[in-house]
């Protein structure tokens, strides 16, 4: 369908709730003369704060800013950084590049906050870590994370335990299909256990793997469209792999 056509229906979709909901008339004009500022200006304006109060609205509100100013929030962190280089705002801005894939300069900041009373804080720790597996350090990582856990051992964060996984994968050492089995028992969401299936096709343990794709897609199938959404990008990969199997269950690829 071309843009014009679609361009005109949603002005026709928002001139009608702007009528229905009792806005102000002047967003009609707003809407028709601008068609795709005006258009995403009465959502931002009007729709979205209405939709505040459900997880679903922040969600879209969320992304809509996101792709409006990618960088907003790295920009934030950075004028934060500037005014104060503190621990706090040194570790999220390293946060924020990380998410960017700027693991040298998130590395950078990690280190100088890893200094005095905060030497040995496990959450910069592994912040450190993710930068240096960004840059493919892997042995690096391997003896942080091992330092980690040494100075911290009540520290219990399923996403470092992760990390710690990929790595040994990375370094090819037997320990990581053992850390991913542990991991594939409690990871909150089905990365873990993608990755684990993923690893013991690798193997050549392909029934294994199978049983557990299958697990990932079921689960998603019986906790709901939120769940689906949070987890989308795994979801997706869950499927892909199924889909180079010669079999795929119907009930798979209804979500």
């Amino acid at each position: 369908m071309p843009f014009f056509i679609i361009s005109i229906l949603m002005q026709v979709c928002l001139v009608v709730h702007i009528v229905k909901t009792g806005r102000n008339t002047t967003w009609i004009w707003i809407v028709v003369m601008l068609p795709l500022a005006g258009a995403l200006a009465y959502l931002i304006v009007e729709v979205l704060p209405d939709m505040f109060g459900s997880h679903g609205g922040r969600a879209a509100t969320r992304i809509i800013q996101q792709k409006l100013n990618p960088n907003k929030s790295l920009k934030a962190a950075a004028q934060n950084y500037a005014i104060a280089d503190t621990v706090q705002n040194s570790a999220q801005l390293a946060q924020e590049m990380l998410g960017k894939g700027m693991f040298v300069e998130a590395g950078k900041l990690y280190e100088n906050c890893l200094k005095g009373v905060h030497e040995d804080d496990p959450y910069l720790m592994h912040g450190l870590a993710q930068a240096l597996f960004g840059q493919n350090k892997f042995q690096a990582v391997k003896s942080l994370l091992d330092e980690l856990i040494q100075k911290n051992p009540d520290f219990k964060n399923a996403d470092a335990h992760l990390l710690y996984a990929r790595t040994l994968e990375a370094l090819g050492e037997q320990g990581a299909l053992e850390e991913y089995q542990v991991l594939h028992g409690y990871y909150p969401g089905p990365e873990a256990s993608y990755r684990l299936a993923v690893f013991l096709r690798q193997l050549g343990r392909i029934d294994e793997a199978n049983l557990i794709l299958q697990e990932i897609m079921k689960k998603a199938l019986y906790a709901g469209k939120h769940y689906i959404r949070q987890h989308r990008v795994w979801i997706k990969k869950t499927k892909a792999e199924i889909a180079s199997r010669p079999r795929q269950s119907s009930s798979e690829q209804e979500i």
